[in-house]
């Protein structure tokens, strides 16, 4: 009686290629080459590496222009602009809109035809090397227009500024390579790049101020308190110098992304688990089944995380109260120097409560739509990065006038300023 031939025989007898192993056969060979040659990394340990190494990439998306913001008490008094220099440093952020402008046109009409992993290599080295040089260079000067400017601080705040608006519409589709939750972490390290520079920015003492008396500090009238401000802690080079650092470790996480194993193992692609099987009597076909290794505890976690969070009702209920958040921050900053319950303790905690719901708020309604639009694939999260940007346009676009042309804004005098009772 003859007995009846495999697929699997009858490819190693026509030469074929060899035949894909079994999912038991397959792991016993894994799991005895791993054992002998190395001992096994534990699961939690590679995924909090990659977790750490999402959140230094998100900080460096716009570390170093939040940084300038927070510079600005200390770097005004010392160049020629003056207090123009926050509108300076707006219209160049404007300006540097044509790097996410030129990527997100290539990704449409060029699909796959810019290398995402040079431009990421490309921008943030830029930024790394621009706030270097920033540290050396940020007070020299030159005529222009017969009037002294600050040309290379304007010329490498509008590198820094190339670099953190292009990170909008690059760094977003990178992640999308990894596994869903290192998105979410990726968000909480953009939101950092805020916290971080306005947190060394303390340290260094920016807008420390103190009331002398006008007779003491040399006032001619001698009379009336006079504001002085606190030198700083330490240098705005070494502020400078601390921004380059950021960046560098943002250029070093994307490399270990790129090229650690541990990363490449938490890959979105790379983290479902092949199981071939050869159906008896099917010939040469093969079923390849694919499924997501989630362990029951994330599993429960994503429903009842993903589940609420992706309701859109729920997050334009969100979208609205951060919005009312946010008109009551722009009134405030309206009625200023004489805003309501200015010297009251309500007062100041109402306005950082409100500020504290404004920016949690809205941060958790964009994460949100960057976790819905990462399904949509790599198109939608680099649309996602030009709207974010439109925004940030149309928004200073508008503020710009009311700020620099119609004065709206008015600061006061923390120690001279009189309000009607």
């Amino acid at each position: 009686m003859l007995r009846r031939q495999s697929s699997q025989e009858r490819l190693r007898q026509q030469g074929g290629a060899p035949s894909l192993p079994l999912p038991a056969q397959s792991s016993q060979r894994a799991g005895g080459q791993a054992s002998s040659a190395r001992p096994s990394v534990p699961a939690e340990a590679m995924a909090l590496v990659v977790h750490i190494l999402a959140c230094l990439l998100g900080t460096g998306s716009w570390v170093a222009i939040n940084g300038m913001w927070v510079e600005l008490p200390l770097l005004v008094p010392q160049v020629p602009e003056g207090w123009y220099l926050p509108s300076y440093l707006t219209v160049l952020i404007q300006f540097a809109n044509v790097g996410p402008l030129f990527v997100t046109l290539m990704h449409h009409l060029q699909p796959g035809q810019l290398s995402e992993a040079g431009i990421l290599y490309t921008i943030i080295s830029l930024g790394a090397l621009a706030c270097v040089l920033l540290a050396f260079f940020w007070q020299e000067t030159s005529v222009v227009g017969g009037a002294a400017h600050s040309t290379a601080l304007l010329i490498l705040l509008f590198f820094l500024s190339l670099v953190d608006c292009t990170s909008s519409v690059t760094f977003l589709p990178f992640m999308l390579r990894f596994r869903a939750r290192y998105l979410t972490t990726y968000f909480v390290g953009e939101g950092l790049s805020g916290l971080v520079p306005g947190l060394v920015a303390l340290a260094q003492g920016v807008g420390v101020a103190r009331c002398v008396n006008g007779s003491l500090a040399g006032n001619a009238s001698g009379t009336g308190l006079r504001t002085e401000y606190q030198p700083a802690r330490f240098s705005i080079r070494f502020f400078f110098l601390f921004l380059g650092g950021m960046m560098g470790l943002c250029l070093a996480a994307f490399v270990l992304l790129n090229h650690l194993p541990a990363a490449r193992q938490e890959r979105a692609k790379e983290r479902f688990r092949a199981q071939a099987r050869v159906e008896a009597g099917s010939g040469l076909q093969a079923v390849v089944e694919e499924q997501p290794t989630v362990s029951p505890s994330e599993s429960c976690w994503l429903n009842s995380y993903f589940g609420t969070g992706r309701c859109l009702l729920t997050l334009g209920l969100l979208s609205a109260a951060g919005s009312g958040f946010g008109c009551y921050l722009m009134a405030m900053a309206v009625l200023s120097p004489c805003p309501p319950l200015l010297h009251s303790h309500a007062g100041v905690v109402l306005v950082v409560l409100c500020w504290v719901l404004f920016v949690g708020s809205l941060s958790y309604v964009k994460l949100m739509i960057g976790v819905i639009l990462r399904d949509e694939g790599h198109s939608a999260l680099v649309w996602c990065g030009a709207v974010v940007q439109l925004g940030s346009m149309l928004g200073a676009l508008t503020m710009f006038p009311l700020v620099s042309v119609y004065s709206l804004f008015h600061s006061g005098d923390p120690c001279n300023t009189r309000c009607p009772s």
